[in-house]
């Protein structure tokens, strides 16, 4: 890549701009869910947060590399801050050591209940997502104070890089791009590469890989197979006297811990067949050398499961969400209030090879790193291999798993 090209691209002034830009963005959604109509399929602000952004920056991390930190609009808060402190006091502001043993734990307990509050809070309706845009924003708000007191806790770097939920998750993906940013430099390297840094003995690294892989495949079983077993235990919790909606956010929270179990004890399964290798080191350290292993499985099941959603739901964005973004049917900006969604834009049959072939492409991907880091361990590449067919194992299982929950949810 040329370098005056990354350079441009991570100046300044174009920092300050993207910056600027995702400030006003996240601005918007709150405004139009503290304003606009509670209707979730016209309101902008729960497709654009929901959709847009939470499917947007994986996508694009991994076509290209992390943008988030360019649009983060936390840190278009407290960059400035930062700044002006250090223009003022003569000296950049001083925080907290933050906890080692930390890690990513926050981050993990941020996505779990991100994705908590769109799937269970919401009691999950098929509209986009449940949850009003009025409880969406209330949670931005909250979740914005709680960001920026962590920032001038323990630093933005620091907090940003460990703490925060979002920018902790889409850099995980972005891991997996071929575009990364080195200082103010703009840099090249192989695709997947990255994942095999990002964990880097980080507590809880392994757990937000797992986290995701266990949230998604929760929001596909509880509309399949995990149906029954939800309405079974909303039927006993009304018995011992919950209402209604306790009942089934009790019941859904239950069987969402009940996934990422799931997903973390396949994973275990695999660890504890490698460290019956010859030559293999100790369990913990196979559990945190292999997380990253997991990666491309995570994305191929988030783009597998919510493709048909980021498809449509991005034709609404631009064109009748873009001129309307209250939904209050009293705006028309861009001329396209009237549009509607095409769902004959794309066929079943494509939708389904698309899914399929993401399914393929992540657990081939997956093995990939998991071999490669399995040389580096066992010097004997024969050795190496063989301790990859428990790895293969678990690719399998993910990859029937996946396929098993697309031919319930297509039925």
């Amino acid at each position: 890549m040329a370098p005056g090209f990354g350079r441009v691209i991570t100046s300044l002034p174009v920092r300050v701009i993207c910056g600027a830009f995702g400030l006003f963005l996240f601005g918007v959604s709150i405004y139009a869910g503290f304003d606009g109509t509670e209707a979730p399929d016209r309101n902008i602000s729960l497709t654009l947060l929901f959709v847009t952004a939470w499917l947007g920056f994986p996508l694009l991390g991994v076509l290209i590399g992390n943008l988030f930190p360019a649009f983060n609009p936390w840190n278009a808060v407290a960059a400035p801050v930062g700044w002006a402190w250090r223009k003022l006091a003569g000296r950049a502001p001083s925080h907290l050591a933050y906890p080692e043993k930390l890690g990513r734990w926050p981050a993990v307990v941020g996505l779990f209940l991100f994705v908590w509050l769109e799937l269970v809070y919401g009691e999950g309706s098929g509209v986009a997502v449940g949850v009003t845009p009025e409880a969406v924003s209330q949670a931005a708000v909250f979740y914005s104070v709680y960001t920026l007191v962590m920032v001038a806790l323990f630093g933005r770097e620091v907090w940003f890089r460990n703490g925060e939920t979002f920018s902790v998750y889409f850099g995980m993906f972005g891991s997996l791009g071929k575009l990364q940013v080195r200082g103010r430099e703009l840099g090249v390297r192989r695709f997947l590469s990255g994942a095999t840094t990002w964990v880097a003995g980080i507590a809880g690294s392994v757990a937000l890989v797992i986290c995701s892989i266990g949230t998604t495949t929760f929001d596909g079983a509880s509309e399949g197979v995990f149906k029954n077993g939800i309405q079974w235990l909303i039927d006993r919790c009304a018995d011992l006297g919950f209402n209604p909606t306790a009942s089934t956010r009790i019941s859904m929270s239950i069987f969402m811990l009940i996934s990422v179990a799931i997903v973390a004890l396949v994973y275990l399964v695999g660890v504890r067949g490698m460290s019956t290798v010859p030559g293999s080191p100790d369990r913990w350290t196979l559990w945190r050398s292999f997380g990253h292993a997991l990666i491309p499985i995570a994305f191929a099941y988030l783009l597998a499961h919510y493709f048909t959603l980021f498809f449509f739901q991005e034709q609404a964005q631009f064109t009748y969400l873009l001129s309307d973004p209250l939904g209050t049917g009293t705006t028309d900006l861009f001329g396209t209030a009237g549009y509607g969604v095409d769902y004959n834009a794309i066929s079943n049959q494509v939708v389904w090879y698309v899914q399929v072939g993401a399914l393929v492409c992540g657990h081939v991907a997956g093995l990939v790193l998991a071999h490669d880091k399995a040389i580096t361990i066992w010097k004997d590449y024969r050795v190496a291999a063989r301790s990859q067919y428990w790895m293969l194992a678990v690719m399998v299982a993910f990859t029937c798993f996946g396929l098993f929950l697309l031919s319930v949810s297509n039925q």
